[in-house]
């Protein structure tokens, strides 16, 4: 049986029957329809038919041996079929049955074929729309599944951050050929790419600002030279949160943070997505923050604008779903990383005081996170937000 992702709209098979006497008996016994201008020449020639005609279901059933055996063949589903009766059919006709993918309902798995069947002459004596729920097959030893031998990739858009450094290397060592996105920091990246190679890691580096279009669609058009799918995306960049209060805000400063924390990231995946449809199991990690559960004064830009990312997540989760794609967010409370750097020492002793756990996240916490969802432990998983705050905060 072909999947549902293997179909695609355009995809044709037929079949080919000859309608005999025998044929016409046998569906007789079967249903009980004993129609004398089936069955009774001599009745059939007092009628404008001269001849007996073959039921119509007889050659319509034909339709459910195409979608039985062919398209999309064992285990299909079909629930819902129109017919039009157009011509008689006629014992020693010779029926060509042609089912069509018109189109695809992603969200339930559906399928709807354009049916016609044509007689000897190739004139069509019945059509109709036949609509098909493309079963998943299940072998009972899924949850063994065996491992891929091809190359998986991950792409860590700001790999060279204090979180996406240790992203980078946590993916190396599973296994993962991983391109470190930057913007600036080349030397940065290079020493990266170094570190992981020394370990006998798979890695590229890859240049892009991610608030420019053109430069995501290069930096796509870069990575599709070495590959044709995506496994991985985790977007993982960020930028300087300036204290400010509420009252002091401009919108301008809404507008960095959601251009930067939203936009970006929805550039990136679209721009990814096809790629990340191609295996049928794509994963797509957003990074946001505790902030967002329990704020804190004079980031309420900042806040805004993850809080906007978690619904995106949710959003592209439930649409990307049937298609293959997880959606996920890692959540981290204060993490120790350059970008904490200026944070008092005293507001981190009494974070992490306040945690259960009595410290802050580091950026392995992080990746160990990631590391997990980007793993086939978390196929089942998606739409969900892991809150990585030691405790601090729960829901």
């Amino acid at each position: 049986m072909k999947s549902y992702f293997d179909i695609q709209v355009g995809d044709t098979e037929s079949l080919k029957h000859k309608i005999t006497k025998a044929d016409i008996q046998k569906f007789v016994e079967l249903t009980g329809d004993d129609n004398k201008l089936h069955v009774d020449e001599d009745f059939a020639r007092t009628t404008q038919f001269k001849k007996p005609v073959v039921h119509g279901m007889l050659g319509a059933s034909f339709i459910s041996t195409i979608i039985g055996t062919k398209l999309p063949g064992d285990g299909a589903l079909w629930f819902s079929q129109s017919l039009e009766f157009l011509l008689p059919v006629r014992i020693g006709d010779e029926l060509t049955v042609t089912a069509e993918v018109v189109r695809k309902i992603d969200k339930d798995r559906i399928i709807e074929l354009n049916v016609e069947i044509k007689n000897q002459d190739r004139q069509i004596v019945t059509k109709g729309v036949s609509k098909v729920k493309v079963v998943e097959i299940k072998t009972g030893d899924e949850a063994i599944a065996e491992p891929e031998t091809r190359t998986k990739t991950a792409l860590v858009i700001g790999g060279t951050g204090g979180i996406g450094r240790a992203v980078c290397k946590q993916l190396a060592a599973d296994g993962f050929h991983v391109f470190v996105h930057y913007n600036t920091n080349k030397e940065l990246a290079q020493s990266l790419k170094e570190q992981i190679s020394s370990a006998e890691g798979k890695v590229s580096i890859v240049q892009a600002d991610i608030t420019n279009r053109n430069d995501v669609e290069q930096l796509f058009k870069l990575y599709e030279r070495h590959f044709d799918s995506l496994d991985i995306l985790v977007n993982a960049s960020s930028i300087k949160i300036p204290q400010i209060s509420f009252s002091q805000l401009n919108w301008s400063d809404f507008d960095q943070q959601v251009s930067f924390h939203v936009r970006s990231v929805f550039e990136v995946s679209k721009a990814f997505l096809s790629f990340l449809e191609k295996n049928k199991n794509g994963k797509i990690i957003n990074i946001g923050t505790l902030a967002a559960d329990k704020p804190n004064a004079n980031w309420a830009h900042y806040i805004s604008a993850k809080a906007a990312l978690y619904g995106l997540t949710k959003a592209m989760a439930f649409e990307l779903g049937p298609r293959g794609v997880r959606v996920n967010m890692v959540s981290p409370g204060l993490t120790d990383t350059e970008l904490t750097a200026d944070i008092p020492e005293k507001i981190k002793l009494i974070t992490a005081s306040q945690t259960p756990l009595r410290r802050l996240a580091n950026t392995n916490d992080v990746a160990g996170a990631i590391s997990f969802l980007a793993s086939d432990k978390a196929n089942f998983i998606t739409g969900e937000n892991i809150r990585l705050n030691g405790g601090q905060f729960s829901i």
